[in-house]
């Protein structure tokens, strides 16, 4: 499986020479053609409005908070802002809390907070769109609340160096998505995890296909996939790789572990394929299903040493 996108991003954030701080106006709408020396004053100037946020390149050590409105921030050139280091509200490099926000060629990096649960995106309300984007070392890519009507979309994006379960609190993870209406993941990549799981959701439906989950490097890593309190959906041409340094190596995916509050009768997972790193053997469980929900499970290419699913 290929990820162009994945390339790219690095490619052009090594290249990105030109620092924020030497730009007078690097955050312009592309309506009005008016530039703002931070993202914040950015956001501002669309307020309760709608609006795109086209940003220079360069390194930003700079937070934002959005309080309105529907909003795009969108990189001049994929992969060249970065926004680096620097949390809101001790959420997140962007705490997203309009109507609508979509991020597209953005990297965000070193997002470390107290609580342990620093993010790139912090969504806080409204819909959430993110393509052709990269998260790296940080203790979050995107953390989400739990609201009423919420969708999250991220595509063509990449997930790196992300989680964490230590400090004697809860653990983070690559993606965390709580009880919202629905997620859907495509053409992403998820690897070098350090702690948690790649990807765990709340929502009660979900479109998980075409993504990369490898786990080759990543340390104390748990769950591929964990769909804490069941869903309903589609996890299709998926590929996975199973790592040696796991905190939890028991499953690939998981269905209600943490409590059933949504079906998952309606499930399908086909198509995947999933294993270990050379060398690996385990008896790891592809699907484990903490249900009696008759989670639909088609052909999957998956490990001799790998059980199909399990009922835990």
């Amino acid at each position: 499986m290929r990820f162009l996108s994945t390339a790219l991003l690095l490619s052009a954030a090594v290249a990105a020479t030109a620092l924020a701080q030497g730009q007078s106006a690097p955050f312009t709408l592309s309506d009005s053609g008016r530039g703002y020396a931070t993202l914040s004053d950015a956001l501002n100037a669309i307020g309760e409005g709608q609006g795109t946020i086209i940003v220079a390149p360069g390194t930003y050590r700079q937070c934002a908070v959005q309080q309105g409105g529907v909003v795009t921030i969108r990189a001049a050139k994929p992969g060249t802002a970065i926004f680096d280091g620097v949390p809101c509200e001790g959420k997140g490099a962007l705490v997203a809390r309009g109507r609508a926000t979509t991020v597209d060629g953005i990297v965000f990096q070193n997002i470390r907070v107290p609580d342990g649960n620093g993010a790139g995106i912090r969504l806080e309300s409204g819909d959430l769109s993110v393509t052709n984007s990269l998260f790296r070392n940080s203790e979050e890519g995107i953390l989400t609340g739990d609201y009423a009507g919420g969708r999250v979309s991220i595509d063509k994006s990449t997930f790196r160096k992300l989680g964490r379960c230590d400090r004697d609190l809860d653990c983070a993870h690559g993606i965390y998505i709580g009880r919202l209406a629905s997620l859907s993941v495509t053409n992403s990549r998820f690897d070098e995890g350090n702690g948690g799981h790649y990807l765990k959701t709340r929502t009660p439906r979900v479109t998980i296909t075409g993504n990369s989950f490898d786990d080759s490097a990543g340390h104390l890593t748990n769950y591929m996939i964990d769909l804490s309190n069941g869903a309903t959906g589609t996890i299709s041409g998926n590929e996975m790789v199973q790592g040696k340094d796991k905190d939890n190596w028991s499953a690939f995916i998981t269905v209600a572990p943490e409590g059933r509050e949504n079906s998952s009768a309606a499930l399908v997972i086909d198509g995947n394929r999933a294993g270990f790193v050379p060398g690996l053997e385990r008896g790891s469980t592809f699907v484990a299903n903490f249900t009696d929900d008759a989670v639909r499970i088609g052909r999957n290419q998956l490990a001799p040493s790998m059980k199909v699913s399990d009922r835990r």
